[in-house]
């Protein structure tokens, strides 16, 4: 079998939309990229925790070792996730949706830390989330 005609038919041989499978590449890649822009953050946090200067009377202040750990700990996940998004496993649809929903939140929280990169993380997070909820991008 050619490499394109793998990733236009399922494992039980029906014919998958190319649109699922760019959904799911698509998915792949930004939740892959989320993860590293996370690892990166979350190393910044760990290593110099002057980087990142939380506003005045923000209401969950944590100390920001702690959030580096956090983004750390989820950018390493995403990243395996989205690897197994690759490979088409069902495991890793699951699980990158629930890590992209948990990651929104986290960048939530993070938004008086750096409020432009946690926003931009935000809105990728959504896209995975958009792009892994497709009909048909992964089987069952």
């Amino acid at each position: 079998m050619a490499s394109t005609e793998y990733d236009s038919r399922s494992r039980g041989g029906q014919e998958v939309s190319g649109w699922a499978v760019g959904g799911l590449v698509f998915a792949a890649s930004i939740l892959t990229l989320i993860g590293v822009f996370q690892i990166i953050a979350g190393l910044v946090a760990v290593f110099n925790d002057e980087f990142f200067v939380v506003a005045r009377h923000y209401t969950f202040h944590l100390d920001v070792t702690a959030w580096g750990w956090l983004h750390l700990i989820f950018g390493v996940l995403m990243v395996v996730v989205g690897m197994g998004l690759f490979g088409r496993r069902s495991w890793a649809a699951v699980a990158g949706l629930m890590l992209a929903m948990l990651s929104a939140v986290l960048n939530f929280f993070f938004i008086p830390y750096y409020p432009l990169w946690a926003i931009v993380v935000i809105a990728l997070d959504v896209w995975v989330i958009w792009a892994l909820t497709r009909p048909g991008v992964v089987e069952s």
